[in-house]
């Protein structure tokens, strides 16, 4: 049996099945972590909207930012934006492959990048911190899942993007030369994801401005 639209479409985020348990985990995550709809949220990431939707629903219109390597990604994402109708909140769609080519019209209050740095090489991973340091608001927050390890080692592929567990060392230090501070929430599963899923061993970091 050939995969509908959607599923394909679906897969280009993650496994299919994990569609609806992952886009509830994002959406719940950061309105218990304080996004409210009067937000102006970084989506570093953002494929085909699985989080996004629901997000840009929830926010005001132009509150939402989603910046995507993926060009065929983003295709995929105004479709499931248009099927939702949802075009007059006036999302904010930026393909980039390198996060230093991005510059925003306006600070953003959050910035969430799931499951995403850990597919990202270490130079990428530096330029979305760069990023984060020049678009996030003074008093703003930036969340990030990543794969821990004692020592960096790539675990795989997927989608030909890697798979790299890194030292908790790594973002701390990385985070500190951008000028932001670092402490560790817990394990996905901790934190509501579903324990089965994929990631759910990864640990979700909160980044602030150093005072």
């Amino acid at each position: 049996m050939l995969a509908s639209p959607s599923s394909r479409r679906h897969a280009l985020v993650g496994p299919p099945r994990m569609w609806k348990v992952q886009r509830r985990f994002q959406f719940e995550f950061l309105t218990a972590h304080g996004l409210s709809p009067e937000s102006r949220l970084l989506d570093i990431g953002c494929g085909t909207l699985r989080g996004g939707i629901p997000l840009i629903e929830y926010l005001q219109p132009g509150g939402y930012v989603g910046v995507e390597a993926r060009a065929e990604a983003l295709v995929q994402a105004r479709k499931e934006l248009s099927g939702a109708g949802l075009e007059g909140k006036r999302p904010t769609l930026i393909c980039a492959e390198d996060p230093a080519q991005v510059s925003l019209r306006e600070r953003v209050d959050v910035a969430w990048a799931f499951s995403v740095l850990f597919h990202m090489r270490d130079e990428i991973v530096d330029a979305c911190f760069g990023l984060v340091a020049r678009e996030l608001a003074d008093d703003g927050v930036f969340y990030a899942n990543v794969g821990l390890s004692e020592q960096r080692e790539q675990q795989g592929e997927w989608l030909g993007f890697p798979v790299i567990a890194r030292p908790r060392a790594f973002y701390e230090d990385l985070a500190a030369a951008h000028g932001l501070s670092t402490q560790a929430l817990g394990t996905l599963d901790t934190l509501g994801h579903a324990a089965d899923a994929p990631g759910a061993d990864s640990t979700m970091l909160r980044f602030t401005r150093a005072r």
